[in-house]
């Protein structure tokens, strides 16, 4: 699975996340791609997504550090779902480990992108929904 294209782009991404580099980032997401910023808060858009990474930054003061232990990609055609490892690390969180859940999109250039990023993984099911 490392050799996959999505795997190459998510430690793309996960890199561009360290260094703080949004501007590169934002080549990975999808124009409508939609980012779960916490439970029951998600970004749609590269606009907000940017400006959702750039507060995700502030609130852990610089320091987080992103990066996946493990990833299963399940590709059918153009669409993709990953399920990852997803180790993250700040001096406010110490370190813990997600149940990611990813979907990419394949363009019609063929290029992949990100239009669902949810670290949370099933987590949200464990969330109340709203009426």
């Amino acid at each position: 699975m490392h050799n996959h294209p999505i795997a190459r782009l998510v430690a793309a991404a996960d890199a561009a996340i360290n260094a703080e580099d949004f501007d590169r980032l934002l080549d990975f997401y999808a124009d409508d791609a939609v980012l779960v910023i916490r439970p029951g808060q998600n970004a749609s858009g590269k606009a907000q997504i940017r400006q959702a990474f750039v507060a995700i930054a502030a609130y852990f003061n610089h320091s987080l550090q992103v990066t996946q232990d493990a990833l299963h990609i399940l590709q059918n055609g153009n669409t993709a779902l990953v399920l990852a490892k997803t180790r993250i690390r700040s001096d406010q969180l110490g370190e813990t480990c997600r149940d990611a859940t990813y979907v990419f999109g394949l363009d019609a250039n063929g290029d992949w992108h990100c239009t669902i990023d949810n670290s949370y993984g099933h987590r949200l099911l464990d969330q109340p929904q709203p009426a």
